[in-house]
């Protein structure tokens, strides 16, 4: 009896090794829900965990992660005094066919049209300055009102295309003086940007070229802007050699530059651009009107933590599709809480970070999950810094969900031989064993 017994076991076994062996190659996965994990972050931008694609005959799906700033950048209000040096030293030519005053011109219409872009904010005003004469040099006749306040395109383009460059001299102090009356008394932002091709030798009542009265006159009018609230932006360019020394003083050009400028690091007012003629376009179309955006919404000090449930850490073999664009993320899962983390020191204004990764189920899963329906996810962590530099956290729980199926087991036709259909026999043998011997048992008694 006990040899009955241990054959009915032993062939028991092998069909539910059989059965176990087959399972992960019959076995069927279905994707049951594809909701979209959306995390709202700041105004207009937020973080997405969504489904993308699915390859089931391998039994595995693919997931992305992605953070989008969706913010838009505040545009300059106020308004802006656009301050041009308009000397004779502005024709000289810097390339083949191309003057110096080519260049700053032309930058400056497209500074123009890119601030004032469906920008009904902003007001932009035009002042040239240099000398008109010897006889009148010196006076507030050196700078002229080109064009007042206005949010024209094409009258303040056309306004600086047709300003001449004649004037033998250069008194900056009469152009800063002139831009600041031009200002209304609304309480706004108020920006001065003055391009220059070289050092003021004159001064309103100071005629004596280069001299220190003129020097300290100009740079007392550009710390007086600053004092008014007005924010100044500087480019000077045209200066081939620093170590000159220009005819009616002592000092080289670098030494009135600094005293009248200030540097780049430690300007006299605002910001300082100091320049060779061929940054003049870059200067003045990019970092110039960079200066000029108030604000940045960068979305800052990102991180994000995925949580997976145990079921899937356990049965499915984790990779990445893609690493993250933007950030580091984790190598693989941290099993000490089933998750990967993701951290974005910085997202800039239409900025997107993404990374996408692989589920895929494995060969020694454990067959009590089949007929469940599975979470990808446990839930989502989102930290991040907002604008007004205040430390959010939000979470979800929303997850796109999965599901193993085993069809159910089909009998093999008779004359087979297979390895199932005996298994099958040798079950339906043991129980008849069990039956019998019981039967015995019940009659010896």
């Amino acid at each position: 009896m006990k040899n009955k017994i241990f054959m009915g076991v032993f062939l028991l076994i092998i069909l539910m090794a059989n059965v176990s062996f087959a399972s992960y190659k019959t076995v069927t996965m279905s994707v049951v829900e594809e909701p979209i994990c959306t995390i709202p972050i700041g105004e207009n931008s937020k973080f997405e965990k969504k489904l993308i694609s699915k390859d089931l005959a391998n039994k595995e799906v693919t997931l992305q992660l992605q953070v989008t700033n969706e913010e838009i950048a505040n545009k300059p209000t106020g308004e802006i005094m656009l301050v041009l040096d308009d000397s004779l030293s502005m024709t000289e030519e810097v390339s083949a066919n191309t003057t110096r005053k080519d260049l700053i011109f032309n930058s400056a219409n497209t500074l123009v049209s890119n601030l004032l872009q469906d920008n009904t904010q902003l007001k932009i005003g035009i002042v040239k300055f240099s000398t008109l004469s010897v006889t009148e040099e010196g006076t507030n006749k050196d700078a002229s009102l080109v064009s007042p306040l206005s949010n024209n395109v094409s009258a303040l383009q056309s306004a600086i295309s047709a300003i001449e460059t004649n004037g033998p001299r250069t008194n900056l102090q009469s152009g800063l003086l002139l831009a600041s009356q031009q200002f209304t008394n609304e309480d706004n932002h108020k920006y001065m940007i003055v391009l220059t091709d070289g050092v003021p030798n004159v001064a309103i009542d100071s005629i004596n070229y280069y001299s220190d009265e003129v020097i300290t006159k100009t740079n007392q009018q550009l710390k007086t802007l600053e004092q008014k609230g007005i924010d100044v932006v500087t480019m000077l360019t045209g200066i081939k050699d620093e170590t000159s020394v220009p005819n009616g003083t002592t000092k080289n050009f670098g030494q009135i530059i600094t005293e009248v400028f200030g540097t780049a690091s430690k300007p006299t007012a605002g910001k300082f651009y100091f320049i060779k003629d061929s940054e003049i376009e870059q200067t003045i179309t990019n970092n110039i009107y960079n200066d000029l955006v108030p604000i940045e919404k960068s979305l800052k000090n990102i991180t994000v933590v995925d949580y997976f449930p145990s079921e899937i850490v356990k049965n499915f073999d984790f990779a990445y599709v893609s690493k993250a664009n933007i950030g580091t993320i984790s190598a693989t899962v941290d099993t000490t809480n089933n998750s990967i983390t993701w951290t974005i020191p910085e997202l800039t204004s239409g900025q997107t970070a993404t990374v996408q990764y692989k589920l895929k189920l494995k060969e020694n899963f454990d067959s009590n999950i089949v007929d469940k329906i599975l979470n990808t996810n446990q839930k989502v962590d989102v930290d991040y810094t907002d604008f007004n530099d205040v430390k959010q956290t939000k979470t979800s729980d929303i997850s796109p969900k999965i599901k193993l199926t085993e069809p159910p087991v089909v009998l093999p036709k008779a004359g087979t031989t297979t390895l199932i259909g005996f298994s099958v026999l040798a079950s339906i043998l043991f129980i008849y064993s069990v039956i019998k011997l019981t039967i015995i048992h019940h009659k010896m008694k």
